[in-house]
């Protein structure tokens, strides 16, 4: 069985100089694509040479080379994260120019190695597998069923009411997701169920 992939407990950052160069790496945790670019934005320096980043979310990622020559900052910094098990995290690594060109192969290593080391210093928490439930209860059941739902970690992603009751989408960590369906079933006396969305 391979390592449990992480993501990073918070935002953190490592800079180097390499060759009269700064490369400043700044790495976040990130949910979805969205999050991602919003954080390319918001630490990209537009008065840097680059802005060079890449981003893993589950089996969705991207990476960019800002202007560096192709294959020499992007796809370095993917593979910093993918070589660290890093799973729903970005990394810009940005770099000001100082007069010396590193060529390809510099590039690759200025850029791979900083974010590596951006990521080998950073406070990391396991990913947890996630599961979704949708379910309906009646109006009676509510607080009751959100009551012992906390007990299973879940999170109420949606609600809806109706004349026939409640929906409910919820998110839990995929261990308690069995016993949350008979949870549903008990408290409800079988006339409802969870099922499964994911």
């Amino acid at each position: 069985m391979s390592d449990p992939l992480h993501t990073l407990a918070a935002a953190c950052q490592h800079s180097e100089d390499i060759k009269k160069s700064r490369f400043l790496a700044q790495a976040a945790p990130v949910q979805t694509p969205e999050q991602a670019l919003a954080f390319v934005r918001q630490v990209g320096d537009p008065a840097a040479t680059h802005n060079c980043w890449a981003y893993r979310i589950g089996q969705d990622y991207r990476f960019n080379d800002d202007g560096e020559p192709g294959g020499t900052a992007g796809r370095p910094i993917l593979q910093a994260i993918e070589g660290q098990g890093i799973d729903r995290a970005v990394v810009v690594v940005t770099r000001w120019y100082g007069g010396i060109k590193l060529g390809a192969g510099g590039l690759v290593r200025a850029y791979g190695g900083t974010a590596a080391e951006c990521l080998r210093r950073a406070e990391r928490i396991p990913l947890v597998a996630m599961a979704r439930l949708g379910l309906r209860c009646d109006f009676a059941e509510l607080a009751l069923l959100k009551a012992r739902l906390r007990e299973f970690e879940a999170e109420i992603v949606q609600e809806s009411f109706d004349a026939q009751g409640v929906a409910l989408e919820i998110q839990l960590p995929e261990r308690h997701a069995d016993e949350a369906q008979a949870l549903v079933n008990d408290l409800s006396r079988g006339r409802h169920s969870a099922r499964r969305l994911d």
